[in-house]
C-alpha cells in the first residue's frame, strides 16, 4: 500500500489546452525529481507516448496506461490505476474531450468525468479562457454543478490575454469561493505539440525535440504554483494487486513496433506477457529480416500511410512476413498493422506495395472513414479465441478498401455494434490464422482474449 498524491486534469471541451496542460506540469513535477505516474482517459494512443517523455526517470519513458469506462469496467480500471501507481509519488490522469463527453448525450459512459468517480480522485478543470470575464466563473459554476460526485478542487484559466485579463478572471471566481482559480496561463503558440489527422505527431517523431516538454514545464511555472497545486491534494492510497512474479513466458511473439507501428495499450501488453509471451520487438521500416524463433506477430496501429515508401522498399522483410502468414503460425494485426497486410497502400504521393497477405487495396482518404467505440463478437473459432467471443475497442482511421471485398475469399468474422447500435459493415477479416481488423481491441474488455492467443502461438510450436 501506498499513499500518493493524485488529480485528473479535464477540460471544458477538446482544445482547449488540457493536453499541454497536462505534460507541462507532468514535466516540471518530474524535474523536481518527483517520480509521476501518467494515465490517459479514453481510448487514445499518441498522448500516452508524449506523456512517458515528459514524466522520464533516469533518461527513460514512465509508459502511461489507459483508462476508459466504456471498454473497461469499474474493476478493471481500478487495478490497473492501482498496479503502476503504487510506486509513483504523484498520479496525473490527463482526460478525454470535455469533463462530461463520451459515448452518449445522456450517461457518462467513456468520459473523465466517470473515471474521476471510479478512482475517487479530483478533478482540476482547464479553461480556455479567450474574450471572458465574468462569464468564465457561471461556466465553472455549471461544469461544478453538473454532476455533485464529480469534485472540482481548482480550475486552470488559459489562453489568458494579459495580466489585468488574469485579475478579472480571479476577480470573476471570488463567487466561487470553493473553486480556487489555481493558475492563469498566457498564449504560447511555440509550446504547441505538432498535428496532424490522427491528432498530435507520435512521441516517437517528437523525441528529437526533447526541450519541448522542459518549455512545457516553464510555461506551466510562469503561471501556476506548482508546489501550491501539490499541498491542496490529499493523500490518496494505491494498492497493487497481489499477484507471483509471472516466469519467462515460453512463446515468443514478434511485436512490430517503430514510427510507423507504435499504438498499443500498455495492458494489452501486460496481459500477454502474463499469459506467457515473451515479447520481442523489431522495426518493419529498418529490419531486414524477422526476429528468429518467433510463434506469432503482433502488427499494432500507427502511421504506415507515412512511411508506405520504407515499408514498400522493405521487400525481404514484407516477403518474409506473408511466409509468416501463410505457414499457419498465428498472427493478430490491427488498423496500420492490417493496412501492412494488404496488397497495397494508395496515399496522394502514389501506390506502394505491402505484404499481401489480404487481396484488396487501403487507400487514404480526407475525411474519417469510421470513428467511435466499438463491440465485436466473433462469428466463427479464431486466435483470439471461440466463436462468440466478445470484446471492446474503438475504430479510427481515414483510410477503406479500395476494392470491393469478396465475401468468398476474405469473409467478416466480426459482428459489431456502436454507439448507435448494429454497424452492418464487413470487419474482422481471417485467412488461415492470421487475423486483421481496423478495431482497436483493448484485451483488458476480454482477457481471454490474451490467453487464446498465446496458447495459439504456443501450439504451433509445440507448446502445451
Amino acid at each position: 500500500m501506498s499513499a500518493i498524491k493524485a488529480f485528473v486534469i479535464a477540460g471544458t471541451h477538446s482544445g482547449c489546452g488540457k493536453t499541454s496542460v497536462s505534460l507541462g506540469l507532468m514535466a516540471s513535477l518530474a524535474r523536481r525529481g518527483v517520480a509521476v505516474q501518467p494515465f490517459k482517459c479514453g481510448p487514445d494512443f499518441i498522448d500516452p507516448g508524449h506523456h512517458g517523455l515528459a514524466c522520464a526517470r533516469e533518461g527513460k519513458p514512465v509508459p502511461s496506461h489507459n483508462l476508459d469506462g466504456w471498454m473497461l469496467t469499474a474493476a478493471n480500471n481500478l487495478d490497473i490505476f492501482n498496479r503502476y501507481a503504487a510506486d509513483c509519488d504523484v498520479a496525473v490522469i490527463e482526460g478525454v474531450m470535455g469533463l462530461f463527453d463520451g459515448i452518449s448525450g445522456t450517461g457518462d459512459d467513456g468520459s473523465t468525468g466517470q473515471i474521476a468517480k471510479t478512482l475517487g480522485l479530483p478533478v482540476i478543470l482547464v479553461v480556455d479562457a479567450r474574450a471572458m470575464a465574468r462569464s468564465a466563473a457561471a461556466l465553472v459554476s455549471g461544469y461544478a454543478d453538473f454532476d455533485d460526485d464529480v469534485n472540482i478542487i481548482g480550475v486552470i484559466f488559459n489562453r489568458v490575454g494579459s495580466e489585468s485579463h488574469a485579475e478579472l478572471l480571479r476577480e470573476a471566481m471570488s463567487l466561487l469561493p470553493d473553486i480556487p482559480v489555481l493558475g492563469c496561463l498566457g498564449r504560447d503558440e511555440t509550446i504547441v505539440t505538432p498535428s496532424r489527422h490522427l491528432g498530435l505527431v507520435t512521441a516517437g517523431e517528437d523525441e528529437a525535440d526533447m526541450t519541448r516538454y522542459q518549455r512545457l514545464a516553464d510555461w506551466v511555472e510562469s503561471g501556476l504554483d506548482v508546489d501550491g497545486l501539490l499541498d491542496v491534494l490529499s493523500e490518496t492510497e494505491a494498492v497493487p494487486p497481489f499477484e507471483p512474479v509471472p516466469e519467462l513466458g515460453n512463446v515468443i511473439i514478434g511485436l512490430a513496433r517503430d514510427d510507423a507501428f507504435c499504438f498499443y495499450y500498455e495492458e494489452n501488453l501486460r496481459l500477454l506477457r502474463e499469459a506467457g509471451a515473451r515479447l520481442v520487438e523489431f522495426s518493419p521500416i529498418n529490419d531486414l529480416h524477422l526476429p528468429d524463433g518467433i510463434d506469432g506477430l503482433y502488427l499494432g496501429g500507427g502511421y504506415p500511410e507515412l512511411y508506405a515508401f520504407e515499408l514498400g522498399q522493405n521487400t525481404k522483410l514484407r516477403r518474409e512476413i506473408k511466409e509468416f502468414c501463410e505457414s499457419g503460425r498465428p498472427v493478430y494485426a490491427e488498423c496500420g498493422g492490417f493496412m501492412y497486410l494488404m496488397n497495397d497502400i494508395v496515399t496522394g504521393r502514389g501506390r506502394y506495395a505491402m505484404s499481401g497477405v489480404f487481396p484488396v487495396r487501403a487507400e487514404m482518404g480526407e475525411k474519417f472513414r469510421a470513428l467511435g467505440y466499438r463491440e465485436v463478437t466473433t462469428k466463427t473459432d479464431t486466435i483470439l479465441g471461440p466463436m462468440t467471443t466478445t470484446a471492446r475497442g474503438h475504430e479510427f482511421h481515414y483510410s477503406t478498401f479500395k476494392d470491393d471485398l469478396d465475401p468468398e475469399t476474405m469473409p467478416g468474422i466480426y459482428s459489431m455494434t456502436g454507439r448507435k447500435g448494429v454497424i452492418d459493415t464487413p470487419e474482422g477479416f481471417q485467412l488461415g490464422n492470421t487475423l486483421g481488423s481496423y478495431v482497436h481491441l483493448h484485451f483488458g474488455s476480454h482477457p481471454e482474449i490474451a490467453r487464446s492467443f498465446v496458447k495459439a502461438c504456443g501450439e504451433s510450436n509445440g507448446e502445451e
